[in-house]
């Protein structure tokens, strides 16, 4: 992808300039334009290597949507100088690849121009599709730069991984999102200078963006086009020096979305998700959903919201509902996979799932007595009996001496003492008779009555 057109450099040049979107016209140049992603610019990184040394290496990007994964391989393209073909995964069939491939091939040997071969959304091909890439990736023919949203280790067939370096980006903070921001309302190749863009309104596509820099800026150019910004021309009002102002309410016109009121470093982040793991403990499920909708429009960290689902699943339910914590991990599990959007639906099915589960406390109170204790300097000496007995001079010392071997014993329970004498009977673990965890209490008295021969 070459270098726009300069703005001001005629009627035609401004009009190509004005057709380009701005995500597109602001795409970084070169590796240290690229915004975020520290660890794949750092000196020495293999993607510094492949660049700067101009090495013929294959690579996956793997990261969340508008991270630069896009960018990084046409920077690789611009950079190398080598010629860039870019296969979409969406519409291309086994026949295209092969197409690319050997095109490659015919300029390697015929004219020495090696070629950068860009799949995005590689894991959307078949095993067949993915299949095709090898022999131009074997032979380096091309220098496949694949790009993928989804685990690789999921959508990307063995042989291809094994030959391709692992990149994974990160998803971008809203620092970096901001800093993308201030540039295309400044640069030549964005707005120009000739737009301000009001601090709340600014928040406001930080919110709508979820880090996603392609987003930010769709966002941005569409404000700036309602507020009366134009890339051929003077504002709207015909005055040439007085700078078109971007306010809230232009953004959220443009984006068709209100304002979310929450500060993720404010009152507001503390006290939604307060309000949601209450209300998932209180069992309203519509209210928790609400809540996780505010979040989540508002930009929140997906991976924040499945942590506080993971630890709800122990703290408020436990073992009145032990498959709580699964659909907890396997929601936190879904987001690292698949992304926002798409890992909203698992968010809200964990949400459903443990509103609406029966709710026990017991695990976090028990382990929390049991620190307690601890703290308070009741912990005495492990039983002789249970101490290891595997080394020389233990049976000497009493270690292991009279221990029951649990699987010998009538129903697998043996009557012994586990406990040091410091904390005698304590009752830590006090099952509810909410949910499983019935079961639970009923069993668990009997095993405690054998344990301590009652």
């Amino acid at each position: 992808m070459g270098a726009p057109p300069s703005v001001g450099g005629g009627s035609l040049a401004s009009a190509d300039h004005a057709a380009t979107p701005l995500a597109v016209r602001m795409r970084p140049r070169t590796l240290d334009e690229l915004v975020g992603q520290a660890q794949l610019k750092r000196a020495g990184s293999p993607l510094r290597q492949l660049i700067e040394g101009d090495q013929s290496l294959s690579i996956l990007l793997w990261g969340p949507p508008g991270t630069g994964k896009t960018t990084i391989a046409s920077i690789i393209s611009q950079q190398t100088g080598r010629h860039f073909v870019e296969v979409s995964a969406v519409s291309a069939g086994v026949k295209d690849v092969r197409e690319a491939i050997q095109a490659a091939r015919s300029r390697l040997v015929g004219a020495g121009e090696e070629t950068v071969l860009f799949v995005d959304e590689v894991h959307r091909f078949s095993k067949a599709q993915q299949d095709a890439l090898l022999p131009g990736v074997e032979n380096r023919w091309v220098t496949l730069v694949a790009a993928t949203t989804e685990n690789p280790s999921f959508s990307v067939i063995s042989p291809l991984l094994s030959r391709s370096l692992l990149l994974r980006l990160e998803s971008l903070t809203d620092a970096d999102i901001g800093s993308v921001l201030d540039r295309a309302v400044t640069d030549e190749r964005g707005l120009g200078g000739r737009v301000t863009l009001a601090e709340d309104a600014r928040d406001h596509v930080l919110r709508l963006a979820g880090g996603d820099a392609r987003r930010a800026l769709t966002y941005l150019e569409a404000a700036a086009a309602a507020a009366g910004w134009s890339a051929t021309g003077p504002a709207m009002d015909g005055t040439p020096d007085a700078p078109v102002v971007i306010d809230l309410a232009t953004v959220e016109a443009a984006a068709d979305q209100a304002a979310v009121r929450y500060d993720r470093d404010g009152d507001q982040h503390y006290d939604v998700i307060s309000a949601f793991i209450k209300s998932v403990r209180g069992s309203d499920a519509d209210a928790a959903l609400h809540y996780l909708a505010r979040m989540i429009e508002a930009g929140e960290d997906p991976r924040f919201l499945a942590r506080r689902l993971v630890i709800s699943a122990s703290e408020d339910i436990g073992l009145a509902d032990p498959t709580a914590l699964q659909t907890a991990v396997a929601a936190a599990h879904t987001v690292q996979l698949i992304g926002m959007p798409e890992a909203r639906i698992a968010l809200a099915q964990a949400t459903i799932a443990l509103a609406t589960a029966p709710k026990s406390n017991a695990v976090i109170t028990a382990v929390d007595a049991a620190i307690a204790d601890v703290r308070a300097g009741r912990i005495g000496q492990v039983p002789a009996h249970l101490r290891d007995a595997h080394y020389a001079g233990a049976e000497r010392l009493g270690h292991g001496t009279d221990y029951v071997y649990s699987h010998d014993a009538p129903y697998g329970i043996a009557t012994q003492q586990y406990a040091p004498d410091a904390i005698g009977d304590a009752a830590y673990y006090r099952p509810t008779e909410h949910g499983a965890e019935a079961g639970v209490k009923e069993r668990w008295e009997r095993i405690r009555r054998l344990i301590r021969g009652r």
